[in-house]
């Protein structure tokens, strides 16, 4: 992998990540760090299932690729949350 696209994946796992924290209801007691290493796994796991699914690569905007992103974002961004919140 190049920097290049290294850079790619972290922009684009901040994004998924910070939309995935939007789709959660409510306060999430997580930091910026944890929404970006969430978004960043994200991303790459939905990569590889819309690839399973074979809707990765389309004509055009990839839409059902970016759902199911932000759908594994969301529910990390509300798994994490609950982890933190039993530790307190």
């Amino acid at each position: 992998m190049e920097i290049s696209g290294l850079i790619s994946a972290i922009v684009i796992g901040i994004v998924i990540g910070v939309l995935g924290r939007l789709v959660v209801p409510g306060r999430q007691r997580i930091g910026i760090l944890w929404t970006i290493l969430i978004g960043i796994l994200a991303a790459l796991v939905g990569t590889a299932i819309a690839a399973g699914l074979d809707v990765a690569d389309t004509d055009g905007p990839d839409w059902i690729e970016w759902l199911i992103q932000i759908a594994l974002a969301a529910l990390g961004v509300a798994a994490m949350d609950r982890v933190k919140l039993r530790r307190r």
